[in-house]
């Protein structure tokens, strides 16, 4: 079983859920896709002796076979070329940005002289091991890069299917919030009771339905802020899977890297109760 846990904005306590469920439940996997910022490594410590490097693959051309004919930019869907014919006894050229190229590979595929050859460029890395009994997997993309979704399918090429998985998703509603959410067997949302984060729970929550993904949602820090987030989950027939107080000791752990459930037993039963819920849910 595949559970995601997403949010439609930072900060709302995505990671703390992750860490805490992983750390209640047995036979767990724990992929964080959080690639630009990943922090679950910070409260589970894992040790981890796997590391690879992760390549996509971008177009060199062959000046030698190329005739500058353009097909290349016409199939090419992210604009990562441009063509420059001859002018005033310049010598045309093939430009190609792969900092936009997505390694589809087309224009490889489509370049009528095979002029055309891919090479590997590298984007980032995975890093995997274990924390106690938790398989755990996450990415980590390099300053600079923009292909997140390349380095999440990356990292869920690892999920291992004897295991419930658990994906720390990237907070929010662009591609790779979707490219780690796809998939999922079920999807936990977790938001905070303010203006904010109804309205960008209401986003996500549009997602999930547009990728016929089950959902509940996680009320984090309950007791502050306002109850629409409640009257909203209450009249869409929302099940609210947890309701987490704004506690300071919760806050006080976090801060130290600890994940609650070691220090507040109680939360830990409270998680497998909830995980129950969700798998009679997904079934």
């Amino acid at each position: 079983m595949i559970i995601s846990i997403a949010s439609g904005k930072g900060g709302t306590g995505k990671t703390t859920v992750a860490v805490n469920l992983a750390l209640s439940l047995n036979n767990v996997q724990l992929l964080d896709c959080d690639v630009e910022e990943p922090n679950a490594h910070i409260f589970l410590k894992p040790v981890m002796p796997a590391k690879e490097p992760v390549y996509v693959p971008v177009p060199e051309v062959d000046k030698e076979k190329c005739n500058l004919c353009g097909v290349c930019r016409e199939v090419c869907e992210y604009k990562a070329i441009a063509v420059m014919p001859p002018a005033d006894g310049v010598d045309g050229s093939v430009l190609i940005f792969s900092n936009l190229c997505h390694g589809c590979g087309a224009c490889s595929l489509l370049c009528r002289r095979k002029a055309i050859k891919e090479v590997n460029k590298e984007i980032g890395i995975i890093e995997s091991g274990t924390s106690g009994d938790i398989k755990f997997v996450h990415g980590k993309l390099d300053i600079g890069q923009i292909l997140a979704p390349f380095l999440i399918r990356e990292v869920k090429k690892r999920i291992d299917s004897r295991r419930t998985a658990l994906i720390d998703a990237p907070p929010g509603t662009s591609c790779p919030a979707i490219a780690a959410v796809k998939g999922s067997d079920y999807c936990i949302l977790v938001t905070e009771p303010t203006p904010f984060g109804l309205n960008d729970l209401i986003l996500a929550l549009e997602v999930l339905q547009k990728l016929k993904i089950p959902f509940g949602v996680i009320i984090n820090r309950f007791d502050i802020g306002d109850d629409k987030v409640d009257k909203y989950c209450r009249a869409n027939k929302i099940p609210v899977l947890m309701r987490i107080p704004f506690d300071r000791e919760i806050a006080f752990l976090y801060s130290r890297g600890i994940p609650m459930v070691e220090v507040k037993a109680e939360y830990g039963e409270k998680f497998r109760e909830m995980f129950k819920t969700i798998t009679k849910t997904a079934i």
